[in-house]
């Protein structure tokens, strides 16, 4: 893969080099003027200085900033730090190879970083391709299904409703409506990625009452299931997350669509949120079969074909919960699902801010 390379610098991004320049050049002779100040030794003021070439080359873009720290670093200490001071010396002993030392420290350093940037750079682009191709995969799977469903259904129907009892077209109109509801929630997910910039995994995100997002959450899934029970329970305190409320509320009607579905069950969901350790904690818990072992360290990777289902089960798993870790992800939060005793949890975390009491 071939990193493309602007050839202007972004404003931002020029600014932002002149700064940490300035920065650790300025820092480096307060430290050698008060070094001196207290009687050190002179030899120890080129240390700092190569300290700060070395910082500047790391913590700037380009090769530019180290070079003049170099240069800056060398002329300073042989004008203000030695004998004769406020004099340029170029005579003196070891000059040339101080000056040296510092343009080597500093390619050096340039090098490495910008190296290690081009690496991360690329693994970044790799995973959001693997990403891509996952959610791809996800989608010609999870859709492609009820589609074929609903197109059959409805032929069957125009094609045989005169000969069908009422409860024949009751059934068939039902599982024509269902399919379309799953179709909608696929899009919705859909819809949630493009909401995540593709540039960077972050989101916009602002404080939001945390019983207010979960009471919307459930509100818009009953709508959807409303035959479903969900047992809630929410902090006293009335606390505020920075988060998008929108992908959160898809990440929760997800995860409690998923115990509805693939529980096989009729018992309660239990929906339970709590906060410690500078985190909101969100469980969903079902009382069902459970998740295949074998399943539980790539449930969150995309579709991955079970090999105990059925080749028409269409309300797979893997694209809405590719998407939850996604948008969790983005939020600085984790994801996991384990086995409980009878049937399956799924906790995601959610970072607090710093005023979380209103």
């Amino acid at each position: 893969m071939r990193i493309k390379r602007q050839g202007k610098m972004p404003k931002e991004d020029l600014i932002r080099n002149i700064v940490v320049t300035s920065v650790f050049l300025l820092a480096a002779t307060t430290c050698s003027a008060l070094f001196l100040f207290i009687g050190g030794n002179r030899t120890n003021v080129g240390i700092v200085f190569m300290l700060a070439v070395m910082l500047t080359a790391r913590y700037t873009d380009g090769y530019v900033p180290g070079i003049v720290a170099s240069v800056f670093g060398v002329i300073c200490v042989n004008y203000v730090f030695t004998y004769p001071f406020m004099e340029l010396d170029f005579t003196l002993d070891g000059y040339p190879v101080t000056f040296i030392a510092m343009l080597l420290i500093s390619g050096i350093t340039s090098t490495t970083t910008t190296h290690l940037k081009e690496q991360n750079h690329i693994l970044m682009e790799a995973e959001k391709e693997t990403m891509r191709a996952n959610l791809l995969r996800a989608v010609s799977h999870d859709l492609r299904t009820p589609l074929t469903g609903i197109i059959g259904a409805s032929s069957a129907y125009l094609e045989n409703r005169d000969h069908m009892t009422e409860d024949e077209k009751t059934v068939m109109v039902s599982n024509i409506n269902e399919d379309a509801n799953w179709l909608l929630n696929m899009v919705e997910n859909l819809l949630s990625v493009t909401r995540i910039r593709d540039t960077e995994t972050q989101v916009t995100k602002s404080s939001e009452p945390l019983e207010e997002v979960a009471s919307e959450a459930v509100q818009r899934f009953h709508k959807r299931l409303p035959d479903a029970t969900v047992h809630v329970t929410v902090p006293d305190e009335f606390i505020m997350v920075p988060m998008d409320a929108t992908l959160i509320e898809q990440v929760i009607i997800n995860l409690l669509e998923n115990a509805v579905y693939h529980s096989h069950s009729d018992e309660p969901i239990d929906f339970n949120i709590t906060v410690h350790d500078g985190l909101a904690w969100f469980d969903i818990t079902d009382h069902g079969t459970g998740i295949p072992p074998e399943r539980l360290d790539t449930l969150f990777d995309g579709y991955t074909p079970s090999p105990n289902s059925s080749g028409d089960s269409h309300k797979g798993m893997g694209i809405g919960l590719s998407i939850c870790k996604t948008i969790i992800t983005a939020h600085g939060g984790t994801i996991t699902a384990a086995n409980e005793k009878q049937g399956a949890r799924f906790t995601f975390t959610l970072p607090l801010g710093e005023d979380i009491y209103e």
